[in-house]
């Protein structure tokens, strides 16, 4: 049987799911997305995604990839974004389902992904479940040349958590800044790939740059140290935000 593959493209909050990742006992977006396209269409749907994303970490921009037994049209296929948005309620949204070439993938394809990292420097209520409140003075350039040093380094074991599978640790980030919208500080980073907790483990330690706990010279030795244990604290998660992920326009049919 033929199998037509589509891309999905959506967005969540993240604050009351366990991340993207199917988990036994704990509520996730691939789990509720899952289920809700299994109810709309009348089959089992396995969904695919970019990448796993942590507890309490949001998406400006997520993709998943299916493969469906029907060739949908286009008005069928925003007919099933409008009763899928309608019946998820609005933590997740859904903004198109597209189809792609057959040899497509959500996750191997992408070419880089973007973070973005917010820290509130004033204290705003409607913002607390997306950024992380940071009290005091803080070095931003010296921030940004401890981001800028990161991009000659290609090594990342001292920024991954220690119990994963990766095969490898090799990511080649090609941006990453700190720039000041308004009353929040945030960072934005971009790479080929991401290790699991990598983002808030680098935010984690150059913040305790930027408050002068550490200095470039000690920033330098926590990376070539391999060693997550030297690294600084992971920040919250609930500042963290997936934020645009990269695809070659290969993957489109012609």
């Amino acid at each position: 049987m033929d199998h037509y593959r589509y891309f999905i493209r959506l967005a969540y909050d993240g604050s009351h799911f366990h991340g993207w990742q199917r988990q036994p006992n704990a509520a996730t977006i691939q789990q509720t997305l899952e289920e809700a396209m299994s109810m709309m269409l009348r089959s089992s749907i396995s969904l695919t995604g970019a990448g796993r994303t942590d507890t309490g970490v949001h998406a400006d921009e997520y993709f998943a990839h299916v493969d469906l037994s029907d060739h949908l049209s286009v008005f069928e296929l925003e007919k099933l974004i409008f009763r899928l948005n309608r019946y998820l309620g609005g933590q997740i949204v859904l903004f198109e389902i597209f189809r792609v070439a057959s040899e497509a993938h959500a996750r191997f394809s992408a070419l880089s992904r973007s973070y973005r990292y917010c820290i509130a420097r004033v204290q705003n209520p409607f913002r607390r479940d997306y950024t992380c409140f940071l009290y005091g003075p803080v070095d931003v350039e010296l921030m940004n040349a401890g981001a800028s040093l990161m991009m000659d380094y290609r090594d990342f074991t001292s920024f991954s958590r220690v119990d994963t599978d990766t095969m490898t640790n090799i990511c080649r980030i090609s941006y990453a800044r700190w720039e000041l919208e308004g009353d929040e500080l945030v960072f934005t980073i971009t790479a080929d790939r991401f290790l699991r907790n990598m983002v808030r483990a680098i935010v984690g330690t150059l913040l305790e740059l930027g408050t002068g706990k550490i200095n470039l010279e000690d920033l330098k030795l926590i990376i070539e140290s391999k060693n997550r244990s030297k690294a600084g604290n992971s920040a919250p998660a609930r500042g963290l935000t997936l934020h645009r992920i990269l695809y070659p326009k290969e993957i489109y049919p012609k």
